[in-house]
């Protein structure tokens, strides 16, 4: 869950504080997480990835969001690629929607999303800036297995809303590492790759599919 739509290495600081963790929720089957439901779906990565496990999280004390992870990692231990998954639904004893710009949009086997693209020069470090955050947890995932998230980087992050009430979504985050020779652009503030850098984030995107499939479930 982000504020607003903005959407993980230092292992010492991912290794303490944040919110508690617990079981996940749906079944794992080899590279395929099967989602009976918000939604019905089954989302399959690419056998390229390590499957690091599930976790549920309160962020806030105002969502429950049950995280997945999927990474390709270096012998060094950086994530090079990681595909997130993250089921998340708002408490009731909130009234709070998600509400995120439809600037971009696509569909992944039938599912609607809206997305965008963007890069940091400092990705690993602003994703521990919160140790509430949903990207804390992640990178305390990571660190369970020695692993964290690259500095330099580039992501997609998708939110399909399954619900009419906008109180559930499924966020998809597919990342890499940002290397010499990628061209892709990086800032401190970060790039909005949409805007700035068009034809990296249709390479994003087309990496996204590649890695990633969907398909509804009846």
């Amino acid at each position: 869950m982000k504020y607003p739509l903005v959407s993980c290495a230092l292992l010492l600081i991912a290794l303490s504080g944040g919110a508690q963790e617990t079981a996940p929720l749906r079944e794992v089957r080899g590279q395929t997480v099967i989602s009976n439901e918000l939604p019905r779906a089954e989302l399959t990565i690419s056998k390229e990835f390590r499957y690091l496990g599930g976790q549920r999280v309160n962020l806030y004390g105002n969502a429950d969001a049950e995280q997945h992870l999927f990474v390709i990692a270096s012998s060094q231990g950086q994530v090079k690629r990681f595909v997130w998954l993250q089921f998340e639904h708002f408490l009731p004893t909130n009234t709070y929607k998600y509400d995120y710009p439809a600037d971009h949009t696509i569909n992944l086997g039938g599912l609607d999303f809206v997305y965008d693209c963007k890069s940091w020069a400092d990705y690993a470090v602003l994703e521990l800036e919160d140790p509430n955050s949903d990207g804390a947890a992640i990178s305390r995932l990571l660190a369970k297995h020695n692993l964290f998230l690259p500095t330099e980087a580039a992501r997609v992050r998708m939110f399909h809303l399954p619900t009419p009430d906008r109180r559930t979504e499924l966020m998809i985050i597919y990342g890499q590492a940002v290397t010499a020779d990628s061209g892709i652009p990086i800032g401190a503030a970060g790039i909005v790759l949409d805007n700035d850098a068009p034809q990296v984030a249709q390479r994003l995107l087309d990496d996204l599919k590649r890695d990633l499939t969907i398909r509804k479930r009846n």
